[in-house]
């Protein structure tokens, strides 16, 4: 499994700002970005040099950066299906921008600042298009207010706007603290709803007397799966394969549990395959991977286990161990994300 991984290659976005010693302060918003403007600015000429360089070897590769606009706290950007034109750009703030043919338009898709809590790791932290998106004109967003965590269902007006007077409540969950939030929901290749949601934030799991994460009873730590469209009265459906459906005290939406922070997760659009960057505490940050429909049910291991560390002398049934990890003492901060990337000519994605 290391092996596959490595030979595709998993493109990983780093927070290296600073983070607290009891995990509270993460701070993995828009670092991916702030991270590659500080590789390309180092001072020196040689430095100058070889970024030019690597800049012309990428142009001829076909790979270039190209400035499309300005934005506040870009947090995730991504694009509806069936549609070649537009980019979607989330701030955390809590506005949606759109990027139509290379360009930023000056009016956001949507804007709900005024329902949105932000700050630090809180705010809008996602937006997700469902396959029939064309049709149905719907999408979802996530994002905190107050002590909750929300997905939000809004339908679009016109490609560009959405009608914000359209809101229905999908799902809600316990905002315990203004950290570990997850936040990331991605339309899987069954075109189901996956969702990925923190512990509930401060240090070592410490809310709900062992942690939330190994608790199959709370949504948080949690690899989510869901239908997110209404039917039969209720605000989503359960699929009924998922893994803890029928066991008494667990909550049905589970699809995967054992998680710390899995602020950015990812499917391989040729496999199904999974990844999952989960941000780490005070010593280990962690890449877990599976084959496609293998985290069913997975436990990834948290509290008990802070990438291959033990944490706490506790049971983590079948615990998953990443592929992946690196330490702080290596100079990684955060790991926020990664995607599989197949391409041999590439060099800054091994």
């Amino acid at each position: 499994m290391n092996t596959r991984v490595a030979a595709v290659g998993v493109v990983l976005g780093v927070a290296l700002a600073a983070c607290g010693a009891d995990g509270g302060a993460d701070r993995a918003a828009g670092s991916t970005a702030q991270s590659s403007s500080a590789a390309e600015s180092g001072p020196g000429t040689t430095s100058s040099r070889a970024t030019t360089t690597a800049r012309a070897a990428q142009a001829k590769r076909g790979v270039r950066l190209v400035r499309i606009g300005g934005f506040n706290t870009p947090v995730y950007v991504t694009a509806p299906p069936g549609d070649s034109r537009r980019l979607m750009v989330v701030e955390q703030t809590g506005r949606i921008m759109v990027v139509r043919g290379g360009r930023k338009l000056a009016t956001p898709f949507l804007d709900i600042r005024s329902r949105v809590t932000y700050g630090g790791e809180q705010g809008l932290l996602s937006v997700a298009f469902p396959p029939d998106y064309q049709r149905s004109g719907r999408f979802y967003v996530y994002y905190t207010s107050g002590a909750t965590n929300r997905i939000v269902e809004f339908r679009r007006a016109s490609a560009d706007r959405a009608n914000a007077s359209t809101a229905r409540v999908v799902l809600t969950m316990p905002n315990l603290e203004p950290n570990h939030n997850g936040g990331l929901m991605v339309f899987g290749p069954d075109r189901l709803m996956y969702v990925g949601t923190g512990d509930g934030g401060g240090a070592n799991d410490q809310h709900g007397g062992a942690g939330n994460a190994q608790d199959l009873g709370s949504l948080l730590g949690k690899l989510l799966r869901i239908d997110p469209a209404a039917s039969g009265g209720r605000p989503y459906t359960i699929p009924s394969s998922n893994p803890f459906v029928n066991r008494a005290g667990a909550r049905g939406e589970i699809y995967s549990y054992g998680l710390r922070n899995p602020w950015r997760f990812s499917f391989d659009r040729r496999t199904g395959d999974l990844a999952i960057g989960d941000v780490g505490q005070d010593a280990v940050e962690e890449i877990d991977f599976t084959r496609r429909g293998q985290a069913r049910g997975a436990n990834f291991g948290w509290r008990p286990w802070e990438g291959r560390r033990r944490n706490f002398n506790e049971p983590a049934r079948g615990a998953v161990f990443p592929v992946i990890t690196h330490t702080h003492a290596s100079g990684f901060c955060s790991i926020t994300g990664g995607y599989v990337v197949r391409d041999p000519g590439c060099t800054w994605c091994r």
